[in-house]
């Protein structure tokens, strides 16, 4: 069976790996397939039946929703599946998770692997390489989901999450009112929310959590900067109060357990601002509906067993809506489903590599730059080093660019006016004949916005104006700070950290800079470990 959907072997590491279209396709046709399973209609378009690919289970945390789901998913399609034991597995034995995809990669022709792991971004960091090892050996490309990674994202839960909201909404897409109450901050899935309500033209969204559990700042900002309309309320008496109350309600588990001895003393407090109680059943606006992803916590439940039999449970339907959306997902990756897709596919990241320009030389003689600083005969100068900054941070880039160059020869440096009124940074390098395109990069990365002068016989012969670069990566010098993220180094996995620079808002300097893998932002100065 010839297989060459559009998403054939497409990595789900994100909700966003998905555009717009490509999620509302997704939803298409979850529909279509439960309307068809639940009126005993013709199945076939949605089953491979084709032995020969393969779905890798590899849940190297414990799950059951998310794991049977997936695995009924892929029998319906009809293919191999192999619910893969980590706990008996080569990781116990040390063995890279990359090795190991490897190895179960070369055992199937044409294979999926559906992951859940405490470290974060690990299908991101699967996708480049393993597309080169399909392309060696002549095999498809897998396809990798994420189903779960650390307290980062769980994009399958939110395609199921949204599923269920279109069906109480009419399938209507206009405007949501959402209510996300529980622990903000650890809970996965309403991370994954930020991207997901992008298919609503309107979104409003009300944070229920106290300031211990709260949504992450930058998610939150995140959330405004789409456009949404977001409230923030410390506990559901308050929220209830405001009489703005969401007509889908969304709850998360309290995972306390994670946040110390603290929090624990706080934990009965904490647990009573966000469990819903039966004298607040009269205040909710008419239709409303309860979703959470479970389990829930069978001994004190933020929304409790008394809601089970009411309409206001939504949560049931919405786990069985996992079954129905996950079939639907491994059909796209494995390229049976997609034929059929006729909206705008997801953008390529593309990035801008001129930010290195020969910059237009003087005719004059180089002149004695400062005081203290000596004339290079023979040799580079480095200037405009943080120009403008303050002079501790000037003072920091020269010992950064200094040591992470290995500029450990005879030279000269220093913090000096500028011709702004401020200053700027100097380095002097006589005798320094070579800077080779790696180097100029790095410079770039470590001193955006200075100059590098190439001088022979006393006269600037290039010049080179270096800014801020789209993207760091493949320095020995840089780690994401995520202590959870595959790239860290305590985790030997092999990974090459990579920084994607943050878009900057209008006037604000593009200082920030975003893990490839976990997506934790750092400060420019953040990523370098010197």
């Amino acid at each position: 069976m010839i297989r060459k959907g559009p998403f054939k072997g497409r990595t789900v590491a994100v909700v966003n790996d998905l555009g717009r279209d490509e999620q509302l396709y997704l939803y298409k046709k979850a529909r279509e397939l439960k309307e068809a399973a639940l009126s005993g209609g013709d199945l076939s378009a949605f089953r491979l039946g084709e032995r020969d690919y393969q779905v890798y289970l590899i849940f190297m945390e414990d799950s059951t929703r998310t794991r049977e789901s997936f695995r009924n998913a892929a029998e319906f399609l009809g293919s191999r599946v192999n619910v893969f034991d980590a706990a008996t597995s080569s990781f116990n034995k040390n063995e890279s998770i990359a090795d190991t995809i490897r190895m179960l990669a070369g055992y199937a022709e044409d294979s999926a692997f559906v992951i859940r792991s405490k470290l974060e971004g690990v299908c991101r960091s699967l996708e480049g390489p393993m597309a080169r090892y399909a392309e060696q050996f002549g095999r498809p490309v897998p396809a990798f989901i994420n189903a779960g990674d650390g307290k980062h994202e769980h994009p399958t839960q939110e395609f199921l999450d949204e599923f269920s909201f279109l069906e109480q909404l009419g399938w209507k897409r206009d405007r949501i009112h959402l209510a996300l109450t529980g622990d903000l901050y650890h809970g996965r899935t309403v991370h994954s929310k930020v991207d997901g309500l992008g298919i609503y033209d309107e979104v409003v969204v009300d944070l229920v959590a106290p300031e211990l559990l709260g949504m992450p700042a930058h998610y939150v900002e995140k959330m405004r900067r789409k456009g949404y309309d977001v409230r923030l309320y410390e506990s559901l008496d308050e929220y209830l109060a405001s009489g703005k109350v969401a007509p889908i309600w969304y709850f998360t588990r309290l995972q306390l357990e994670r946040m110390g001895d603290a929090v624990l003393e706080k934990a009965d407090s904490l647990r009573g601002a966000l469990t819903f109680r039966k004298d607040m059943l009269g205040k909710l606006p008419e239709g409303t509906r309860f979703y959470h992803p479970l389990p829930r916590d069978r001994s004190r439940p933020t929304n409790p067993t008394f809601l089970d039999e009411l309409p206001l449970n939504g949560w049931d339907a919405q786990s069985a809506n996992g079954y129905w959306t996950r079939i639907v997902l491994l059909g796209m990756v494995s390229g049976l489903l997609g034929a059929d897709f006729d909206g705008s596919p997801r953008p390529s990241p593309s990035f801008d590599e001129n930010f290195i320009v020969e910059a237009p030389v003087a005719e004059h003689p180089v002149r004695e730059y400062k005081v203290g600083i000596k004339p290079v005969e023979e040799g580079i100068v480095i200037d405009h080093i943080a120009s403008g900054s303050p002079i501790e941070v000037i003072w920091s880039n020269i010992d950064a660019a200094r040591r992470i160059l290995g500029l450990n020869v005879r030279s000269s440096h220093g913090v000096y006016h500028n011709n702004k009124g401020s200053f700027k940074g100097i380095i002097s390098l006589p005798d320094v004949t070579s800077f080779g395109e790696r180097d100029l990069k790095k410079l770039a990365a470590i001193a955006p916005g200075c100059t590098l002068n190439l001088i022979r016989g006393s006269r600037v012969v290039k010049k080179y104006r270096l800014a801020m670069p789209p993207r760091i990566y493949a320095f020995d010098e840089i780690s994401c700070k995520n202590p959870a993220c595959v790239s860290a180094p305590a985790h030997q996995e092999g990974v090459v950290p990579e920084f994607l620079r943050k878009d900057a808002e209008a006037g604000e300097a593009a200082t920030t800079f975003i893990c490839k893998y976990c997506e934790r932002e750092h400060a420019f100065r953040e990523i370098w470990d010197v």
